[in-house]
């Protein structure tokens, strides 16, 4: 059998890196749409300052692809969207991907066995395989404050930095605490006259051990790949063992983060009860995301910043209106709000066998097999789906487990010369339900609420194991668990 059409939606690190293993493969009938003019998904949107990886940039970059000149531990931004753009480069994938091509449905031809492809503005396209490599964090969430749009000074999301509105200064007023807020305020608070936290729960925050790789550290990298090879194992089992204490499996690293953080906080907030107590976690370390940071607790103890745990009731033309019925007037808000990690695939339509849409498929949980197929859904293949993120480790690490799994089944179709593959209702019910039971011991059950939980509390986000367990899983395609259709039609197992 021919090659499949194979339509990537998206060009961050999965879909780039799985057009890469498709090359790599033989295989040279995909194409990868990006709604953008440029590669890098959520590295390529988040330009706020300070912008980096919590991964380390050893380990946050393919195997199969590997960068001797990371210049830092932890790598910033720019150079993380730089190694993308190279790795298009070299592999020379510019003309396999369509910019200025946003997918806004996917619909199954079931007369036919193949997948329209919808796109903003033009004529629909047509492909035999979808790979969808949107990713979690590719839309930002906006909270859900009375009078936000009635602010009249700049208002903007982390992840549409504005970058012509200089905050020099600004009254600031930043709402969030996670992630991104941890990386941008330490940057923008010096420059501003003052900044305002507004944090409903304090995070975990931990030690950042970062520093720039010396030149001879890089060059052993490139001359004497073992190393390069060894530094990156090294740092893969390090995070690993990090799992023990998410996965219920021992308290000892969790307790080390109990006793360590009131250290960090009293080191840098000595003087000052009343913040020591704002800034302490009431919840399990790693129930919520693990931050780390050197110069989290230092900025929030300057005299020019004030951290604000009264709840926000509403924003005015002139700045936050708190629960208590005071206003914090400011210049310019900045939503640090994340991202909507439990609307997979949104704004994308996906409409599989029968017209079935994938979110009324997944009213009742995102029902999948290892967070990569979907049953309805023939030959459509999901990248950092559901239940396959991580509190732990690095998520490039599940892309490759993934690509393997995506290119056993490519195989398989071409081998059998079959139409569609399409895992098992019952596979993937069991699949879904053990992933469900595991989750149940896990630190994210614990019962805090994170942006791992969707709206009923359910945790379709995180895969609630060992990275080695899910690479054990996914290393061989099982054609049992699938099945498949001839070309005309007829089914065929």
């Amino acid at each position: 059998m021919e090659s499949p059409r194979i339509a990537i939606i998206g060009s961050g690190f999965a879909g780039i890196g799985m057009a890469i293993r498709l090359r790599r493969a033989g295989i040279e009938s995909f194409t990868v749409y990006e709604r953008a003019d440029d590669v890098g998904g959520t590295w390529r949107d988040n330009t706020y300052p300070g912008c980096a990886c919590d991964i380390r940039s050893h380990l946050y970059s393919f195997s199969f692809a590997p960068n001797s000149d990371w210049s830092r531990m932890h790598p910033e931004q720019a150079e993380i969207q730089g190694y993308l753009r190279r790795l298009v480069v070299d592999h020379d994938l510019n003309d396999k991907i369509r910019f200025g091509s946003e997918v806004t449905e996917l619909r199954f031809d079931d007369r036919r066995n193949v997948w329209q492809v919808g796109l903003a503005g033009s004529d629909p396209d047509e492909a035999d395989v979808i790979v969808s490599a949107t990713g979690p964090l590719s839309r930002p969430a906006y909270p859900d404050i009375d009078g936000l749009g009635s602010f009249s000074g700049i208002l903007f999301h982390s992840s549409r930095w504005r970058h012509d509105h200089d905050l020099a200064g600004d009254r600031i007023a930043v709402i969030g605490t996670g992630a991104s807020a941890i990386q941008f305020v330490p940057e923008i608070a010096p420059r501003a006259a003052h900044t305002t936290v507004f944090q409903r729960t304090a995070p975990w925050v931990v030690p950042k051990e970062d520093r720039a790789y010396r030149p001879w550290e890089k060059w052993l990298f490139r001359w004497i790949p073992p190393v390069r090879r060894a530094h990156r194992a090294w740092i893969y089992f390090r995070n690993e063992m990090l799992a023990f204490g998410f996965l219920g499996k021992t308290d000892r690293i969790a307790k080390q983060i109990r006793e360590g953080v009131p250290q960090l906080i009293q080191a840098a907030i000595p003087d000052d009860a009343e913040l020591q107590a704002k800034v302490m976690p009431d919840h399990e370390p790693g129930c919520k995301r693990l931050l780390i940071s050197n110069d989290w607790y230092p900025t929030l103890a300057r005299p020019d910043v004030d951290l604000c745990t009264t709840a926000v009731d509403s924003v005015t033309p002139e700045g936050v209106r708190l629960a208590d019925g005071s206003l914090v007037e400011v210049d310019t808000i900045i939503l640090g709000t994340g991202f909507t990690a439990t609307e997979f695939l949104a704004p994308m339509k996906i409409f599989g066998r029968s017209g079935v849409e994938l979110t009324d498929a997944w009213h009742d949980g995102a029902i999948t097999h290892l967070g990569i197929t979907v049953p309805r859904f023939p030959n459509l293949f999901l990248l950092v789906g559901p239940n396959t993120g991580l509190g732990h480790n690095s998520i490039i690490f599940m892309m490759e487990a993934q690509y393997h799994h995506v290119l056993g089944a490519v195989d398989r179709l071409m081998r059998r010369g079959a139409a569609t593959i399409e895992v098992r209702a019952d596979v993937a019910r069991r699949s879904y339900a053990d992933v469900q039971e595991r989750m149940r011991s896990t630190v994210w059950a614990s019962g805090c609420r994170s942006w791992y939980l969707s709206a009923d509390g359910r945790n379709d986000t995180l895969w609630p194991g060992f990275t080695i367990d899910y690479w054990r899983r996914t290393r061989r395609f099982d054609p049992a668990s699938y099945i498949e259709a001839e070309p005309m039609g007829e089914s065929a197992s």
